[in-house]
């Protein structure tokens, strides 16, 4: 009975040994290639069992389907206008052809390594076409980040796919700095730059601040002279009425009226130091003597 027992316990090991061998799982984050013998008999992109003959006659191997990040070394290049940049990049790639993958790479690291040089290559190219401020200009009229990155990004894409059977989704500048050498240049001419530019604002300040200031005067200048106007206008109907008054007064009472201006005219011309010389028959004088024109009322 123990023979027995053991056999049958033997028997369904082995059995379930030659179905796993058999069989495969693939998951749905990979690609499943089969090979036989080393050559590729199917590719599985659905997620599942694979059914295989027994190793080592068919193996699977299974590769990453999902989108896969890596960044490049730090590299230097030239611009167009002989300038240094130190580029840092981030790619974001994936497999598109399993087959042609796995016979050029093989394997994320060899991949990485061969789309990194395709990657850095593209950049010195595009870069060299472009000024050293063409990444990061703002004018829709030169070449932006969106547009380097997309030249670069075109450039390594049909050379990745045509080699390595993989996609590059995405090239991303992530920073750009300047040489060490460089950077002390490059603020100084940055500072000149912001120099110029606040002077040509001071100068637009100053232009306006006299433009207002000559506003103010003209404006000033024009309710002065109406100001003038209207005070002589308003003087003027002043002696106008002052003269009618006097006339009025004048022809009620025409000895009241010359003995009242007599009087103030003593007033203005008379003090302690003047000194008049007068005819003695002058009308000014007569009312210091007391005198009275013929037929005057005493």
């Amino acid at each position: 009975m123990i023979p027995r027992a053991v056999a049958a316990a033997l028997g369904t090991a082995l059995l379930a040994l030659a179905l796993s061998a058999c069989v495969a799982v693939v998951d749905v984050t990979e690609y499943g290639v089969v090979t036989r013998f080393g050559r590729v008999v199917r590719v599985v992109t659905e997620p599942g069992l694979v059914l295989k003959l027994p190793f080592p006659i068919d193996r699977v191997t299974r590769l990453d389907r999902r989108l896969l990040t890596f960044k490049p070394v730090t590299a230097e290049y030239l611009s167009e206008d002989k300038k240094n940049l130190i580029v840092h990049s981030l790619v974001t790639w994936r497999i598109v052809d399993p087959v042609r993958y796995l016979a050029t790479v093989g394997e994320r690291a060899a991949a990485e390594r061969r789309l990194a040089d395709l990657v850095l290559a593209s950049i010195g190219g595009v870069l060299g076409r472009h000024s050293s401020t063409a990444p990061i200009s703002l004018d829709p009229r030169r070449a932006g980040l969106e547009r380097v990155s997309g030249e670069i990004l075109a450039e390594a894409r049909a050379a990745a796919q045509a080699a390595y059977g993989a996609d590059i989704v995405d090239v991303r500048l992530r920073q750009l700095n300047l040489p060490e050498q460089n950077r002390a240049n490059v603020f100084a001419r940055m500072q000149a730059e912001r120099g110029k530019i606040a002077m040509s604002f001071r100068s637009e300040g100053e232009r306006e601040s006299k433009k207002i200031v000559g506003e103010a005067e003209r404006e000033k200048a024009r309710i002065t002279a109406e100001a003038y106007r209207e005070a002589e206008r308003t003087r003027a109907e002043g002696d106008a009425q002052a003269m009618r008054i006097y006339g009025e007064a004048f022809g009620r009472n025409r000895q009241f009226y010359k003995f009242l201006r007599t009087l103030q005219a003593y007033e203005k011309i008379l003090d302690s130091n003047t000194t008049l010389f007068l005819p003695a028959d002058a009308d000014v004088l007569r009312v210091l003597k007391d005198e009275r024109p013929p037929g005057a009322a005493r």
